[in-house]
């Protein structure tokens, strides 16, 4: 008899805690969709009470968006063509915060990419398409390289704030770029709103095939790809996800305080 009662306990506890590890795995993984769109409930939630204390209906205004933005094959492949950027900018954020850093200026680097592509394929304009493509693609990564890479040497030999630098030098790009498409740059043609001087279509990647939207989707989709396997397959993504993971636990000398360096704002 008690041979049988110790049997069944041990089996009952075995399956308990494999249960658990079970909950435990499933929570982990359907954190990367309930946070975002938690988050995104959330936003819509206070909007929607902002538009109300101004007398507007937010249902009008959610379907204003939908539509504008999903509501026929036009919209879609608008959003699509606007999107394709920003996928590019978006690793400019998720790359570093796998690090532990919070860089959030990844305007800045996407606005002077495209000044440097636009001025390198306006002065080597008589030259192979296919090399001012490559060159002009090179030319805006190096750009935005460049951006952000001073941001982090900022952090790195001044310990200065990355979400501060970064934020602070997106203005600063902006800038850079009015005064060189207003000035240097400009196209003579352009009288009204200031503009580089036009690329012609050999200079262009060219839409997919059917689609009224750029390769650039498929570049930003095919780095999405490289970055993930990059960080979650490799074993510099190991070190990475481990250093940034560090940077966010407190010390043992004071609870709230970080691993790294003491911010300088």
């Amino acid at each position: 008899m008690t041979d049988i009662s110790s049997a069944t306990s041990g089996s009952v506890s075995t399956r308990a805690p494999s249960t658990a590890s079970s909950l435990e795995g499933l929570a982990r993984r359907s954190e990367a969709f309930v946070i975002p769109l938690s988050a995104l409930v959330f936003g819509i939630a206070l909007f929607s009470i902002f538009l109300l204390l101004l007398g507007k209906s937010p249902v009008q205004f959610l379907d204003i968006v939908w539509t504008g933005g999903f509501g026929s094959w036009f919209s879609i492949q608008n959003t699509l063509s606007r999107a394709s950027p920003l996928l590019l900018t978006a690793l400019c954020v998720a790359l570093p915060a796998r690090l532990g850093l919070v860089v959030i200026g990844g305007e800045g680097a996407i606005v002077l990419g495209g000044v440097a592509a636009a001025a390198l394929g306006a002065e080597f304009s008589t030259a192979p398409s296919y090399l001012v493509i490559v060159l002009m693609g090179i030319a805006g990564m190096m750009a935005g390289a460049i951006w952000i890479g001073a941001v982090g040497a900022l952090r790195h030999f001044r310990a200065v704030n990355e979400t501060i630098s970064s934020l602070l030098m997106a203005y600063i790009a902006i800038a850079l770029m009015n005064q060189l498409v207003e000035g240097p740059l400009r196209d003579p043609a352009s009288l009204n709103k200031p503009s580089t001087h036009p690329l012609a279509e050999a200079y262009k990647i060219g839409n997919i095939p059917g689609m009224d939207v750029h390769w650039g989707l498929v570049v930003g989709i095919i780095a999405c790809i490289i970055s993930w396997v990059l960080i979650e397959k490799t074993r510099w993504g190991f070190a990475a996800r481990i250093a940034g993971g560090l940077c966010n636990q407190p010390t043992s000398r004071s609870p709230t305080s970080c691993r790294r360096t003491t911010d300088a704002f």
